[in-house]
């Protein structure tokens, strides 16, 4: 009897019990960090303050380790590389994935992909291998791997079955998926132009400049993941800052980053820059060009020296009864004095205040001392506490110059047009028109950088009149007395310091994380910012970035050709210009570090969509940024409706669009006056109509073209495409934006 054959395993049996290990490794990690969380959550610390604060340290450690772990979850492995000729300390195969995971002996089995021997699974070629025999995508379901694909780059390995493995269906898989409505990683399909430009150096500006469905945003995204990888140690205490151009943006994007492993970026939308304040709203395109200009900085400086004045008669001030004569002069030297020093507002203000009183201070000692009486150092000072507090002297110190906040002295500019006149004396009442508006309107997008400016040039204001200074360093007194009597009474004199100790105490007292603190802090500095959609930023919106990074480390990603907003920059030029440095008088600005990389290949939208849209761009004569489209697609449709039939056609193209994608996403571009009818139109017969921020697959999103900005979506419906354009400053990229949105269909409705 012969005995039973038994088959030879598979290229995809190997890769499932290479896989299956790699996962019972990573819920190990997982069931570990979860029991010393536990135990370290047990540990009873009693009163010390400095264990507490150890304790919660490792309790955050474990935290974050665990979430990153299960983020990554099911998608943990992706790739392999076989190394031509390993050396003694390298594997033949090297596993690439989400995070890296380690063996008892930490040997590894699996490289994170930002290290650099995971680089090759990104640039290799067969012309420049990198030390490579192959290149091999993973494709799993669940935790099985369902197939493999190769990339060969030695011909001695073709065989069989390497043969029928050959192609490039993990990249054209991905590109063709359907859209769920949020943006995924493209961790395990990076390309070799990409891949460089993510793993650029931190240091100076990195511009990248693509046209639409060149995978800009997706490169800003992984590379923000790659530096806080790779310069972990640079990065950890400043964070990264992510800013797209809305908030519905963001929310498109927002599961990049953790599904990267990352969940330390704060992530701002242009209206969120300014701590207290949230706006989607925008202003018309008009006022949002004066808002946006580089003239509002002076402005706003020239407003705030207005309310530093001193008073032009003399005041006669009643102190415990006694009159003290003030002459206007004495106001405008300790004025002088106060501005001499560059301070912002609201401090120079506490300089303006001590130099005034105790200008007048002197001026009542000298007067009660022409009377004869003696006047001592102590006397001096129980004078002055009289001043302080006299209502008189209060009432003209807060006339010549008043502590501000910059909400108010933003809506006060607003709100008082004789004021604002004074101010502009060369613009014309027609455009001083376009800034006013009632308190209480509500602050827009375009006036958060004014916000922003208005708190650089005030300082923090302090309502309480310098009480919660006070209160703060009464409180650090106490905590350094009470670390003094604990080192006393400990022994340990001489090795550390009562203010070490009681610094400790503060920094142990906040529990947020870099990112949270970062969030809410105005005057927080990044290590790195990245700006997304970069096009479209205003020269006072740059002003607060550049505040946000003195070190002026910036990857700026953007497509000149689609910029559509009033503030939109013409050129890069401009956009270094806004974020260099400047010295002190009439001297040139500081020259940028900086390089340009440009992404030429569109993986997102199919070459029949790109070719219309390019060929709407040279009719309009808009200069576009060239890109070669990697897939074929349906033809783009036109149809005309006639205006008092167009929602129900609208409703009819996308009734058929829906048919034809199925399970994607559908986004309807409409005029900005049509969003509330079409929307109202569409919910009486499609299934799933979604508001901004909120799409899942399946949905209809009915939006603008500038809501549009930086999305995608299965197949699109461009309604009335003049009137979308006529809502931009920049008709034509408005529309060429709007066009190049779907990754498989195009349907343009035209109004008879």
């Amino acid at each position: 009897m012969s005995e039973p054959t038994v088959s030879e395993p598979t290229e995809i049996d190997r890769e499932r019990d290479y896989v299956d290990g790699l996962f019972r490794r990573l819920d190990e990690l997982t069931a570990d960090a979860a029991a010393r969380l536990a135990d370290t959550r047990r540990q009873s610390v009693g009163g010390n303050h400095q264990s507490r604060s150890e304790r919660d340290a490792f309790a955050r450690l474990y935290e974050d380790t665990i979430a990153t772990l299960e983020r990554v979850g099911d998608r943990l492995v992706f790739g392999r590389l076989e190394v031509a000729d390993p050396g003694a300390d390298d594997e033949a195969f090297r596993y690439i994935g989400r995070v890296g995971l380690r063996d008892d002996e930490h040997r590894p089995l699996l490289l994170d992909w930002r290290v650099p021997g995971a680089s090759a699974f990104y640039q290799a070629t067969a012309a420049h291998p990198m030390g490579m025999r192959s290149r091999r995508h993973l494709t799993l379901e669940g935790r099985t791997v369902v197939n493999v694909e190769d990339e060969v780059f030695d011909a001695t390995l073709y065989d069989d079955e390497r043969t029928h493995l050959q192609g490039e269906g993990a990249l054209l898989a991905a590109v063709t998926a359907e859209r769920t409505g949020r943006m995924t990683d493209i961790v395990a399909t990076i390309q070799g132009e990409q891949d460089r430009i993510i793993r650029s150096p931190l240091e100076g500006v990195l511009i990248v400049q693509g046209g639409p469905g060149t995978g800009k945003t997706a490169v800003a995204l992984h590379r923000a993941a790659y530096l806080l990888y790779t310069y972990r140690d640079r990065l950890r205490g400043s964070g990264v800052l992510v800013v797209g151009p809305s908030s519905a943006f963001l929310t498109y994007i927002e599961q990049v980053l953790p599904s990267l492993g990352e969940t330390g970026v704060v992530m701002a939308s242009l209206g969120a820059l300014y701590p207290g304040v949230s706006s989607s709203v925008h202003d018309r395109r008009e006022v949002a060009a004066v808002k946006g200009s580089a003239e509002m900085a002076d402005l706003l400086r020239r407003a705030v020296r207005s309310r530093q004045v001193p008073p032009t008669e003399t005041v006669t001030l009643d102190v415990e009864g006694e009159r003290l004569v003030v002459p206007p002069q004495l106001v405008a030297d300790a004025m002088r004095r106060a501005q001499d020093r560059g301070k912002p507002h609201n401090a120079a203000r506490v300089s303006f205040n001590k130099a005034a009183l105790d200008a007048m201070t002197r001026l009542l000692a000298d007067q009660i001392r022409a009377r004869g009486n003696a006047v001592d150092e102590a006397d001096e000072k129980v004078l002055r506490e009289d001043i302080r507090s006299s209502h008189d002297a209060r009432v003209l110190l807060n006339t010549a110059w008043l502590p501000l906040p910059p909400e108010k002295f933003i809506e006060d500019l607003y709100a008082r047009p004789g004021w604002l006149a004074t101010l502009t004396p060369n613009w014309t009442p027609e455009r001083r028109a376009l800034l006013q508006r009632p308190r209480g309107a509500g602050f827009t997008v375009e006036d958060v950088p004014l916000l922003d400016e208005a708190a650089e040039l005030l300082g923090p204001f302090d309502p309480t009149g310098g009480a919660a200074g006070r209160q703060a360093a009464a409180s650090h007194d106490r905590d350094v007395e009470n670390a003094r009597q604990a080192i006393e009474n400990m022994g340990v004199e001489g090795i550390v310091s009562a203010e070490q100790v009681a610094g400790a105490f503060a920094e142990g007292g906040d529990p947020r994380s870099t990112a949270e603190r970062a969030a809410e802090d105005r005057e927080w500095t990044y290590g790195h910012i990245v700006v997304d959609e970069a096009q479209e930023l205003s020269p006072m919106q740059w002003r607060v970035l550049a505040r946000r990074n003195p070190l002026r480390s910036f990857t700026i990603v953007g497509d000149m050709a689609q910029g559509s907003s009033p503030g939109a920059a013409r050129t890069w030029d401009d956009v270094l210009g806004a974020l260099a440095r400047r010295r002190r008088g009439r001297a040139p600005r500081v020259p940028l570090e900086h390089r340009v990389e440009e992404l030429t290949v569109n993986y997102r939208t199919p070459r029949s969509i790109v070719e219309a849209a390019g060929a709407f761009a040279a009719s309009a004569g808009l200069t576009v940024t060239a890109n070669q489209a990697v897939r074929d697609g349906d033809p783009v449709e036109r149809v005309r409706a006639a205006r008092g039939a167009l929602f129900d056609v609208v409703a009819d193209r996308v009734e058929a669009e829906r048919a034809r994608i199925g399970a994607g996403t559908i986004g309807v571009i409409v005029p900005e006056a049509d969003v509330t009818a079409v929307r109202e139109r569409l919910a009486r017969t499609a299934a799933d109509v979604r508001g901004l921020g909120s799409p899942r697959a399946g949905s209809v999103t009915v939006l603008t073209g500038a809501d549009a900005k930086g999305l995608e979506f299965d197949g699109v419906v461009l309604v009335d495409p003049e009137r979308v354009g006529a809502d931009a400053a920049r008709a034509a990229a408005a529309v060429y934006v709007a066009m190049t949105r779907p990754t498989r269909r195009l349907t343009v409705i035209d109004v008879a």
